[in-house]
């Protein structure tokens, strides 16, 4: 492979550490996809004979099928996917693989080869986003009026409805939907053709494979082309984002499944045991999302470092970009896939919802929006008003709907029966009409909107 400059071959320790194949054998596809639209470019631009074109065509169609049928074999000795590839062509149509290499280098086509993975991964993930936020819409549309306690710094806060928070979560992965939909865009231009780092003499044609591969153009400067990873770097943001979204979301669902909160009965599809105690059910899948988090941004990380410090053009660290963006994103499928399936079928409960909405003093902002409302008082001044009821409240051990009227008015006799009608969780849940409030109809207002975009985007 690198012909007579060296006397001698690799010892055991640089072929050990040179190797990639035992990894970017992943890349089989892209590399043999590749491999036969650069191929079929050289034929119509008349570089390669139309007899070599085809042997070659066919020897990469059949070791296509033998890879799908059987694996990638992995020999250490031949470095990485591309010359394993190119090995077997040889033993299939003998000399003339060896035209299939002209005009291109593996700086080139490794560029290549990541980049229509990476775009495959990124639909791949989109796609299943896209039946998680379906799987979101459907609960929340079930539960568009159930009641439950919205949180701040885990304390009850203000009451909203399960529908609304659950639409809350829609929104974030509309968001990660939207960042890898930049980042796709952003990669979908083609290195092939670039070859070392300064393009090649060939009369080749690189707008002639984009095209071929499903690219926008060919890129535009061969030294960035094949020396930059930002297109891996943007498709690890963009998952570590959403391995983020993810984890709150699965921390909730741990919260939640606890006794003292029992908002929410999992499926055991999606719980283990105990070893030792028969009565547990652990919300284990819900954990793990929650770890994989961390090793999703820790590839991320890794990735960073690697090409932190790297001069132009190609430098052999870039071998290792390849490691931290597998594993993530099969981490993050995996993720997406276990939170989906919690969303769809777990069970929740609105009774224990609604209790603890209706603990809490979670109407005082209804009281003081009624202060200010019916007796034109500055919010600053109901604000306190309301902190000296809800302390009465707190004493008598009552909720602040089951204080007297009499009691009410003696903290402000501005305060009339009215006030009642503002301190039931319905009420206030019901009040919040603004847009992207809680109250139902809001709630199922956004959601109609978010299936029709999903509609349209399908």
């Amino acid at each position: 492979m690198w012909g007579g400059r060296f006397a001698e071959g690799p010892s055991a320790i640089m072929r050990e550490i040179n190797a990639s194949i035992p990894f970017d054998q992943k890349l089989w596809k892209q590399d043999i996809a590749g491999s036969r639209a650069h191929v079929a470019m050289l034929g119509k631009q008349g570089i390669v004979d139309a007899d070599d074109v085809a042997a070659i065509d066919a020897g990469l169609a059949r070791i296509a099928d033998d890879y799908a049928a059987n694996g990638v074999p992995v020999d250490p000795a031949l470095e990485d996917i591309h010359m394993t590839v190119e090995s077997r062509l040889a033993e299939l149509v003998g000399p003339a693989a060896g035209r299939l290499h002209t005009a291109r280098s593996r700086n080139d086509q490794v560029a290549t080869d990541f980049r229509l993975w990476v775009r495959d991964a990124i639909d791949a993930v989109d796609a299943g986003l896209a039946a998680f936020q379906h799987a979101l819409l459907a609960r929340a549309e079930e539960h568009a009026a159930t009641i439950m306690p919205g949180f701040t710094h885990l304390q009850v806060a203000q009451p909203v409805t399960l529908g609304h928070h659950l639409m809350a979560w829609f929104e974030m992965v509309r968001r990660d939907r939207s960042r890898f939909a930049d980042a796709r865009t952003r990669l979908n231009r083609c290195p092939l053709g670039s070859a070392a780092l300064a393009g090649t003499g060939f009369a080749i044609d690189r707008h002639a494979t984009a095209k071929a591969l499903g690219f926008d153009g060919p890129t535009d400067n061969s030294l960035d082309s094949v020396s930059d990873r930002d297109f891996a770097l943007d498709y690890l943001m963009s998952a570590t984002q959403c391995a983020l979204h993810l984890s709150r979301m699965a921390e909730e669902f741990v919260i939640w499944a606890s006794q003292p909160y029992g908002f929410v009965s999992l499926p055991d599809a999606y719980s283990t045991g105990s070893s030792i105690m028969p009565q547990k059910r652990n919300p284990d899948a819900a954990e793990l999302v929650r770890g994989h988090s961390g090793r999703i941004a820790g590839c991320m990380v890794a990735l960073t470092m690697t090409m932190k410090g790297l001069p132009l053009a190609y430098s052999k660290d870039m071998q290792d970009d390849k490691p931290p963006v597998f594993e993530a994103h099969d981490l993050l499928a995996l993720s997406i896939a276990a939170m989906t399936g919690m969303v769809e079928t777990t069970r929740f409960v609105p009774e224990r919802m609604r209790a603890a909405a209706e603990g809490g003093f979670s109407t005082a902002t209804d009281l003081a929006d009624w202060l200010v409302r019916e007796g034109n008082v500055p919010f600053r001044e109901a604000h306190h008003i309301t902190g000296r009821a809800v302390k009465l409240a707190e004493n008598e051990g009552v909720a602040l709907a089951a204080l007297p009227l009499e009691a009410l008015q003696a903290i402000d006799a501005r305060i009339d029966d009215r006030v009642f009608g503002v301190l039931t969780v319905d009420a206030s849940v019901a009040s919040r009409r603004s847009h992207g409030g809680t109250a139902p109809d809001q709630v199922r207002t956004r959601i109609a909107e978010a299936r029709a975009a999903l509609g349209a985007a399908a």
